[in-house]
C-alpha cells in the first residue's frame, strides 16, 4: 500500500509538471481528488480491505499526499491567475453593474438656470475669467479708491498695468490696468455693449474669485448675470424678470421683495429678497423665531437699472437706450431651494462621496 501511494504521488508531480491552463488543471484536480473516481479518493477506500493494524498508518500516508496535491493545485492556479483567487468564483452568477456617475450639483443648477432664462429670451455669452481691470471696475463706475480694488478683496495677477489698444480702434492706446480674477460676471456687461449689437438680451455664467472663504463664501465660486438694454426698459421689467425667476427656479408659493441699496454700476439699485422656504414667510416655526431666516425673508441677490456711465462707457447713448442687470450666486440660490439644508457653500467642493452622492 505504501509503495502504490508513493507511486500516486510521483504520477501528481508528473502531471502537475505538464499543466499549462485552468482546465488542464481541473483535469488534474478531479483526476485525484475526485470523489467518485479520484485516484486519491479509490486509495482510500481500498483501505477496507488491508489489515487492521496497517489501516492507521496507510490513512495517514494517503492524507499526507492528499494535502501535498491540495496545496500544490493551489500553487499552481496562482500562478496561473497572477496571484488571483478565483476558486470561489461562480461563472454562472451575473456580472456586476458598473457604478453611475451623475453632474455635480452645481452644475445642475447652472443648467436649471439657464433653462429658466432662454425661455424668456436671454441669450447665453461667454467672457474672460481672466479680465482686465478696465472691464471689471473702470467701466463700471468704480472709482480708483473703491474697496473692491483692494488687493485684499481682488485676486490682482499683473504688478504694473498694462497698455492696451482699444477693441474699436488699432491705433489709440488706453491703460486698461492690470489683470485680475474676476470677482463678478459684470465684466461682461461692457463687453457685450461694444458689439453694438442692440437690444441687448444677454446671461452670463461663470466662476468669479474672490479673497473670501467662510461658511457662505468660497474662493471661486459662480455667478449668474443677466443683462438687458433696449428703449423703454424699466423698473417693471426688472421687478418682472425677477419674479419669473424666483417662482420658476424656488417655487410658486415664494414671493421677492426689493430693498433699496447702492450700487455703483446700478441707478437705483436693489437686494433682492425672497420669503423663506421653511417658514413660508412668517419668520415663525412653532411659535419659535425661524433658524433660516429669522423674520421670513432671505437675502438673495443684487439688481438695478444700469447706470448711465455704464451706458456711456459701452458706447450707448443713456437718453436713448435703458436696461437693467443682476447678478447673483449660482450656489448660494442653489442653497436656498426649499428642503436642502446646507449650511456651509464649501460642502459643494470638497469632492465628499457621502455628500455628493445625496444629490
Amino acid at each position: 500500500m505504501k509503495d502504490k501511494i508513493g507511486q500516486l504521488k510521483s504520477q501528481f508531480e508528473k502531471s502537475a509538471a505538464e499543466v499549462k491552463t485552468l482546465s488542464d488543471l481541473e483535469q488534474l484536480e478531479m483526476g485525484f481528488l475526485g470523489r467518485k473516481n479520484g485516484l486519491l479518493t479509490l486509495a482510500m477506500k481500498d483501505l477496507k480491505s488491508l489489515p487492521k493494524e496497517e489501516i492507521p498508518a496507510a490513512g495517514q500516508l494517503i492524507n499526507e499526499v492528499k494535502n501535498f496535491v491540495i496545496a500544490k493545485i493551489e500553487e499552481i492556479k496562482s500562478k496561473i491567475t497572477g496571484g488571483e483567487s478565483i476558486s470561489s468564483f461562480d461563472y454562472s452568477l451575473p456580472g456586476s453593474n458598473q457604478p453611475n456617475g451623475h453632474l455635480h450639483l452645481v452644475t445642475h443648477a447652472i443648467e436649471e438656470i439657464a433653462s429658466i432664462f432662454t425661455k424668456i429670451g436671454f441669450v447665453r455669452e461667454r467672457y474672460p475669467e481672466v479680465d482686465w481691470d478696465y472691464y471689471a471696475f473702470e467701466t463700471l463706475n468704480m472709482p480708483g479708491d473703491h474697496p473692491a480694488r483692494d488687493e485684499w478683496e481682488t485676486f490682482f495677477i499683473d504688478g504694473e498695468p498694462i497698455k492696451m489698444h482699444l477693441a474699436d480702434s488699432s491705433l489709440k492706446l488706453t491703460d486698461k490696468g492690470k489683470r485680475i480674477l474676476t470677482p463678478h460676471t459684470s465684466n461682461g456687461q461692457v463687453r457685450e455693449m461694444e458689439k453694438k449689437k442692440l437690444p441687448i438680451r444677454m446671461m452670463n455664467i461663470s466662476k468669479t474669485y474672490r479673497r473670501q472663504s467662510d461658511a457662505s463664501h468660497a474662493p471661486m465660486f459662480h455667478q449668474f448675470e443677466g443683462l438687458v438694454v433696449d428703449k423703454g426698459i424699466n423698473i417693471t421689467h426688472l421687478k418682472g424678470t425677477i419674479e419669473y425667476f424666483v417662482k420658476n427656479f424656488f417655487g410658486e408659493d415664494r414671493e421677492i421683495r426689493l430693498r433699496p441699496h447702492h450700487f455703483q454700476f446700478t441707478e437705483p439699485s436693489f437686494e433682492v429678497d425672497i420669503s423663506c422656504g421653511f417658514c413660508h414667510g412668517k419668520g415663525i416655526v412653532d411659535g419659535q423665531k425661524c433658524k433660516i431666516c429669522k423674520d421670513g425673508w432671505l437675502e438673495l441677490a443684487g439688481a438695478g437699472m444700469v447706470h448711465p456711465n455704464v451706458l456711456k462707457a459701452g458706447g450707448i447713448d443713456p437718453k436713448i437706450y435703458s436696461g437693467f442687470a443682476f447678478g447673483w450666486g449660482v450656489e448660494r440660490c442653489y442653497l436656498m431651494k426649499s428642503g436642502l439644508n446646507i449650511d456651509d457653500i464649501r460642502l459643494l467642493y470638497k469632492n465628499d462621496l457621502r455628500f455628493l452622492e445625496q444629490f
